[in-house]
């Protein structure tokens, strides 16, 4: 929802060139983007971009109309997914030597490091790469140069750094830079998985035959290796235990493998790990114990294992918490006791080949300074063993058929149809949570007369609810939903709309579809009442304030009212600026505090953090602060809410005149004093339905209390939704 706008629009755009069958040079990132590049920044001397490659999307950098290198953008030859869901686009220049020349950061949108993080800081770091010797990483398999990262923004760097060798590395290759060259294939028998291999059951002969390899770092080693660093404030940050104290022991196998899988997990656990993956997918088990952890924590904020990728030649796989399993039971006798036991899976797009080497890059770091911190890496190889493996005979070279760029579109289409589909197999747990929520509301509001006949009942329904809204949909699952959302759609009907494309997230998807129903029946308060995690927070802290006796603020009627247009101004100015510049909009959209209270969980710089409590503390004194007065999102979902089909609140005819109950208790001011419901305001909280029931607080439910007793008649209190018996008031309301 956390959010995908950049990466969505560039599968919609990928999946028309496939529809339409065009060729993917002429839609390439390097083409979108050049223009925003000035050749003199990204190489020093330089004065002038030259021709495009026929054969892949590099461009020619000059200087006097001579060429001295090419530049080419990390997204059109790698993955570059971020910490955000969306590619950070990096150009780099090469010169023939295979020497790096120049670098920029031309496109992001990371969340830390668009706002939390100066900008320049990370456009230094990234310069910084000038003069990276491709030849020497090639031979080391990307490894000869120190990775310098910035505390914060851990994963970005690292995708970052992983984009520039692998694409650069590419790029090389492809143009035969330094001497390197494409890596033909073999002619030769190729080898694949043997389903028929068997295992060792004891831990200690799989240690032996290689089916597991180890990673053993003691506390001396890794205080060696930070000594060794240009920083002198790692040294003196030694760690204090023993030099021969365990500091990691990893260990790792592939699992992928079904005889290996037996072997460590047991049969059960293996037959579900296959059903876990797609066709083609691999996965590692990796076990560890000591005092440093392979996982971390990052995972649970962000959803990235940062301290953990797996690298084979030009591909590296970058883990995230919905390719992960934790293992409950080792089978292998005599396995020793680990801290940590989990399977990583690896996607089958990733181009990973399990009969090749690789290894897993452990990311070690040591705190220099309050928030400062230096890394370092350490690689656990690993290779399947020949006993595992079979040889096959490749297949021989087939004619291209007639219609291919037919053939082509149409596996594209498939490939992302099973993507998002992928994605939704692996939320359904979320999906099904998200479902029984969405199902409850629709209930309590179809009933709501029933729902709201008990008081007390439906003030802790109503506070359970919210607080799983915050807990589960904003800071476990980042349903949180933005007004950039509404941008991004916006962007995606004017560009080219791709339902594909808005699938792969969703919890957005589910809950904008039950937006957009919700609105035609109810209006905007079905989400801003119950399901937006901000708004619940806020609700939430002030029950806690009226608990302390925190004095609570009513707002002039006439102060009140005037406030109101401030939200749909912020809206409409948002929305005209993303009609130029979606990035522009992105960054004032930082108005909605969503991402720093929900999405990042206040990690951020300070003035963020300081901007969401500043507004989360006026709440506890006006309920709903941010939702009354600034809040776009709520303007964009009030607009449209006017199409409503139904009103479903009831209302007496004295409700305004002479009664006033339910105006001065609505928590956000809704109700006019004439006794109207404003339904752009009202968030639905049903608070004037528990009134209008309530024989110890509504003056017309009292009065008809006191005529039964003097007469012995029932009253009838209105509860059928038509209402003809009390003639409830005519009346716009949500």
């Amino acid at each position: 929802m956390t959010t995908l706008r950049s990466l969505l629009k560039t599968l919609a755009l990928f999946s028309l060139m496939s529809l339409f069958g065009l060729p993917a040079a002429a839609q390439s990132v390097l083409s979108q983007l050049i223009d925003d590049v000035e050749v003199g920044q990204l190489v020093e001397g330089a004065d002038a971009f030259g021709a495009i490659h026929p054969d892949i999307p590099a461009v020619q950098v000059l200087k006097g109309g001579q060429q001295i290198g090419w530049a080419f953008v990390t997204s059109d030859f790698v993955s570059t997914t971020g910490y955000s869901g969306k590619p950070i686009h990096t150009m780099v220049a090469v010169d023939e030597a295979a020497q790096v020349i120049g670098v920029e950061l031309v496109k992001h949108s990371e969340p830390i490091v668009l706002i939390g993080i100066p900008d320049s800081k990370v456009k230094t770091l990234v310069a910084g790469y000038r003069g990276l010797d491709l030849v020497a990483e090639a031979e080391s398999g990307g490894s000869s140069h120190e990775l310098d990262i910035i505390s914060g923004a851990t994963v970005t760097i690292m995708v970052i750094d992983d984009s520039i060798i692998r694409a650069g590395l590419k790029v090389a290759r492809q143009l035969g830079l330094g001497g390197l060259a494409v890596e033909e294939k073999g002619t030769g028998p190729q080898f694949e998985i043997n389903p028929d291999a068997t295992a060792a059951t004891d831990w200690m002969t799989l240690e032996g035959d290689g089916t597991l390899r180890r990673l053993s770092l003691d506390v001396g080693q890794v205080n060696a290796a930070f000594a060794a660093m240009d920083d002198p404030r790692a040294a003196k940050r030694a760690l204090t235990e023993a030099p021969e104290t365990t500091f990691i022991e990893m260990q790792t196998a592939l699992v992928s493998v079904p005889a290996i899988a037996q072997a460590l997990l047991g049969d059960a656990v293996a037959a579900n790990l296959d059903e876990w993956l797609d066709e083609g997918d691999n996965a590692v088990a990796i076990f560890g114990r000591g005092l440093y952890s392979f996982k971390g924590s990052g995972y649970v904020r962000g959803g990235i294992f940062d301290r953990i990728v797996l690298i084979q030649n030009d591909i590296s796989v970058r883990f995230r918490d919905r390719m992960h399993k934790r293992i409950n039971t080792i089978a292998a006798n005599g396995a020793p006791v680990f801290n940590e036991s989990d399977i990583f899976k690896i996607p089958a797009e990733s181009g990973f080949d399990p009969s090749q080497p690789f290894r897993i890059q452990l990311l070690v770091h040591r705190d220099v300074a309050a928030i400062e911190k230096v890394f370092t890496t350490f690689d656990l190889g690993y290779q399947l063993p020949e006993n595992y493996l079979r040889p096959v005979a490749p297949p021989p070279p087939a004619d291209v058929p007639a219609g291919v760029a037919e053939v082509t579109s149409q596996t594209e289409k498939d490939a992302h149809q099973a993507l998002w589909k992928r994605i939704w197999a692996s939320k359904t747990v979320e999906i099904t949570v998200l479902g029984v929520m969405l199902t409850i509301l629709t209930g309590v509001f179809f009933f709501q007369s029933f729902a709201t006949i008990n008081e007390r009942g439906f003030f802790w329904f109503r506070i359970a609810f919210l607080t799983v809204t915050l807990v589960y949909l904003g800071w476990y699952a980042n349903a949180q939903l933005s007004v950039v959302n509404l941008m991004a759609l916006f962007g995606s009907l004017v560009s080219g709309f791709s339902w594909q494309a808005f699938l792969l997230d969703p919890m957005t998807f589910i809950l904008w579809f039950a937006v957009a129903a919700a609105l035609l029946f109810w209006g905007r308060g079905a989400y801003c009442g119950w399901l937006c995690p901000f708004g619940a927070l806020q609700e939430l802290l002030n029950r806690v304030a009226k608990a302390l006796h925190i004095p609570q603020w009513t707002l002039p009627w006439g102060l009140h009212e005037r406030l109101w247009p401030l939200k749909y101004m912020i809206f409409l100015g948002l929305f005209g600026v993303s009609l130029t510049s979606i990035e522009q909009a992105e960054r004032l959209a930082e108005v909605e505090p969503f991402k720093t209270a929900i999405i990042l969980n206040f990690v951020r710089a300070w003035p963020f953090v300081a901007y969401a409590v500043a507004l989360l503390v006026a709440g506890l004194f006006v309920e709903r602060f941010f939702c009354r007065y600034l809040c776009p999102l709520g303007a964009a979902l009030a607009i449209p809410a006017r199409l409503r089909m139904f009103d479903w609140l009831k209302r007496y005819h004295e409700c305004g005149n002479p009664c006033q109950t339910c105006a001065h208790q609505c928590p956000v001011q809704a109700i006019h004093p004439t006794g109207e419901i404003n339904p752009n305001e009202c968030i639905n909280c049903m608070h004037c339905q528990v009134l209008y029931q309530s024989k110890t607080t509504c003056p017309v439910v009292i009065k008809k209390m006191k005529r039964r007793t003097t007469t012995g008649a029932v009253p009838n209190l209105g509860r059928d939704i038509s209402g003809h018996p009390n003639q409830p008031k005519t009346q716009t309301a949500t």
